[in-house]
């Protein structure tokens, strides 16, 4: 969520910056709000010292043996009042945290201008690309030719964009997991965590997933939330809270299924694991110091970076332009990775710095030592990595002539040392 204070502070740069992300202008809608609230709120707060000082002067009044009668009449006014105020100030407020909570995030300086992915800047490719001997096929292609991956049978169970992964391809989804959760602890400091799956509306408000991004969500008939991502609890685990500031950055990760309705993808991806209801994504979550984000935010990036690297995947890093950035991020890096059976870069990582907008929205603040203030913290997260994807990728870059699929050095550890995965027919 977006300052109040900044906004009434300089009403024209916060219309440029939403210009930045393809908005229309909206701070005189959102200040005269804010000016009839606060009206409102010295109103209400000029009659209730009135009303204070008006009964000791009754009972001073009383107690000389003077007539109150005018006293308790003004008094009867305010009471009257009072109530219509109250209701008014709690229209006004709810108006305007509506209008505030479609707001998104505004962007850094940094941050290149543009509409979609045209605008989005490469920082850097890391990796060479496998020349093949023969014509790459694309995951689905290579997974069904192993007989270990079933689109078919999930469709029959689910629907349209769900999998069954079998035997080989279903431990090494469970190794990429293992892989991605030893790295970030073992290496870069995250904390492993399990955080529910199903959450309350607060949750994934307080991350900015609502009320925007409601349709893109499942939720079940007592209220609960499947989590998109488990960035949305991981989060959540500041909210409320006033950190010691000595506890920054708190750093911690999850390995958890993920859900989303696709309510925007019709026809994208319609075949294959790219874009699924249901799909699994180890993700990063850290709770930062307002002057250590930017800093934090790179470190993040070279966590998931460090998984593509070990796994001997091509890719690059791009610098997303205001177009396309997400809801409630102020700057990110989307990591692509090279799919040769497409033949193109595809997302496999966002690594975000959401600054105080999900921190204000959550009320997460922290405190140093012999401050009388609070300030609140900075909040980033990252895929570190969509395993799924991860997956893909592996398949595309390792796959045979023969139809099977050569196990990265890196991974083979953690499926037991197998070298090759072989079609299971």
């Amino acid at each position: 969520m977006i300052d109040l204070k900044q906004l009434r502070d300089d009403p024209a740069a916060f219309d440029r910056a939403l210009k930045r992300r393809g908005l229309e202008a909206s701070s005189s809608r959102l200040l005269e709000f804010d000016v009839k609230r606060r009206q409102v709120q010295t109103e209400l707060q000029t009659l209730q010292a009135r009303r204070n000082e008006a009964s000791k002067e009754i009972g001073k009044l009383k107690r000389e043996g003077g007539n109150a009668d005018a006293l308790m009449a003004e008094i009867a006014a305010i009471k009257d009042r009072v109530p219509a105020l109250e209701a008014e100030d709690k229209a006004l407020s709810e108006e305007l945290e509506r209008l505030l909570a479609i707001i998104p995030n505004l962007p850094a300086a940094d941050v290149p201008d543009g509409k979609d992915e045209e605008a989005n800047a490469c920082i850097r490719t890391v990796g060479e690309r496998r020349n093949f001997a023969f014509t790459p096929k694309e995951h689905f292609d290579v997974g069904e030719g192993l007989g270990l991956m079933d689109f078919e049978a999930a469709s029959r169970l689910s629907g349209a964009r769900f999998v069954i992964l079998r035997g080989a391809l279903a431990r090494m989804e469970r190794a990429l997991a293992a892989f991605m959760l030893d790295i970030h602890t073992g290496e870069f400091g995250y904390t492993e965590t399990a955080p529910p799956l199903l959450v309350r509306d607060h949750v994934p408000y307080g991350t900015g997933n609502l009320p925007k991004a409601a349709e893109d969500m499942f939720r079940t008939t007592d209220g609960f939330w499947l989590i998109p991502t488990a960035e949305v609890p991981l989060t959540n685990l500041a909210a409320d809270r006033i950190l010691d500031e000595k506890e920054l950055p708190i750093r911690v990760t999850a390995f958890t299924p993920c859900f989303r309705s696709e309510a925007g993808a019709a026809g994208k991806d319609t075949r294959g694991m790219l874009r699924q209801h249901q799909f699994n994504k180890v993700e990063l979550v850290s709770i930062a110091h307002p002057e250590k984000s930017e800093e934090e935010h790179e470190r993040m990036t070279k966590a998931a970076e460090t998984v593509l690297q070990r796994l001997g995947l091509p890719y690059r890093v791009m610098l997303l332009c205001t177009g396309d950035m997400g809801f409630a991020a102020r700057k990110t890096y989307d990591l692509e990775v090279w799919l040769p059976g497409q033949g193109r870069y595809r997302e496999i990582s966002s690594c975000s710095n959401c600054g105080e907008f999900q921190a204000r929205r959550m009320k997460a603040r922290f405190k140093g030592q012999g401050d009388k203030q609070t300030r609140l913290v900075h909040t980033l997260n990252g895929s570190g990595l969509a395993v799924g994807r991860t997956l893909i990728a592996v398949l595309e870059n390792y796959q045979q002539e023969d139809g099977s699929v050569a196990v990265p050095p890196a991974l083979r550890p953690y499926l037991g040392g197998m070298e090759t995965i072989r079609s299971n027919g």
